[in-house]
């Protein structure tokens, strides 16, 4: 009778599986019930001279159910066993040094915080309020440039006054790129100015085109500064605006043009050292060169080539202008 017959259904006293794989490794005995011993030590030996540990049991053996082995294709299969280790977070390797995605209570993945709500509450609290600040003064200075440029109302006619003195002169605007007839004039703007010597001399100096500096300051140069555009050029045209042919100021706002011309001039003469070692500048004066932009040659038009200047009258230039404030 063959110990290892798997046709007759009975059980084997190991599992089929586990018989299989201890035949695989050791092989088959050389003869009947010569087999090496249980390694699980499952029974001491058949006292009546038995075949050996792994023959089957007669049928009929006290103690032991005759209970048919179901096939294999009918077995439930085998569960694995619920792991108790904690869970690991991303990127953690043998190692343990990895950095990643951490777990939360309930072992979900928890994702890092980041930006604001990576700061400490003090400091969220101190970001919300800089944010909130911003916001209000963008939006303060949104409201006023549109009352200024927008017509006539209400609002403009009761709070006029707080209006102007926020957009003038730096925030001024104007349409005149819409205009109808826009202008065809290069206009050139230059300075000079009086200096006092260490010895008590006076001496004048030569005409400073502040135009071509920032003209050369511009040209170049993809990302040009919104000074170096438009601060020297909107500060003329302010003045031209609210002043008569004689140069004499037109209500308020003409004493305020006037006053910002001669803090840039005191400016731009400090950054080119005009006045020399152990020199004061004492007074300073504007004047214009303008001349016509010249028509293309297909138009046929004909226009003077001469240049044009106007000259301002000679203004005191004080300390406290040089240092950028209003007279």
């Amino acid at each position: 009778m063959d110990a290892y017959d798997t046709g007759s259904g009975a059980r084997q006293g190991r599992d089929e599986r586990e018989g299989r794989a201890e035949r695989e490794r050791s092989g088959p005995p050389e003869r009947e019930g010569a087999g090496p011993p249980d390694p699980e030590g499952s029974g001491p030996p058949d006292p009546e001279g038995s075949d050996g540990p792994g023959r089957p049991e007669q049928p009929g053996t006290p103690g032991t159910p005759e209970t048919p082995e179901e096939p294999g294709h009918l077995r439930e299969p085998a569960r694995p066993e619920p792991s108790h280790e904690p869970a690991r977070s991303e990127g953690e390797g043998e190692g343990g040094g990895g950095v990643g995605v951490g777990a939360g209570p309930l072992g979900e993945a928890v994702e890092p915080r980041t930006g604001v709500a990576a700061l400490s509450p003090r400091y969220q609290v101190g970001a919300v309020v800089a944010l909130a600040v911003v916001a209000a003064a963008v939006c303060a200075h949104i409201g006023l440039v549109f009352l200024h440029v927008a017509p006539s109302n209400t609002l403009t006619k009761q709070h006029g006054a707080v209006v102007d003195e926020w957009i003038f002169p730096e925030f001024e605007q104007n349409w005149k790129l819409f205009a109808p007839n826009p202008l065809q004039q290069n206009v050139s703007v230059q300075v000079r100015a009086e200096v006092s010597e260490a010895d008590g001399s006076l001496r004048t100096t030569g005409w400073y085109d502040l135009s071509a500096e920032d003209g050369r300051a511009i040209d170049g140069n993809p990302l040009p500064s919104h000074t170096q555009q438009n601060e020297l050029r909107r500060a003329w045209d302010f003045f031209v605006a609210s002043h008569d042919s004689d140069n004499r100021p037109v209500g308020l706002r003409g004493t305020l043009s006037e006053t910002y011309l001669r803090r840039i001039a005191a400016l731009r003469l400090d950054r080119a050292e005009a006045a020399g070692p152990g020199g004061v500048v004492e007074r300073v004066q504007y004047r214009s060169r303008s001349t016509n932009v010249e028509p293309p040659s297909w138009s046929g038009e004909k226009v003077s080539d001469r240049a044009t200047y106007r000259e301002l009258p000679w203004w005191p230039a004080s300390t406290r202008e040089k240092e950028g404030e209003a007279a």
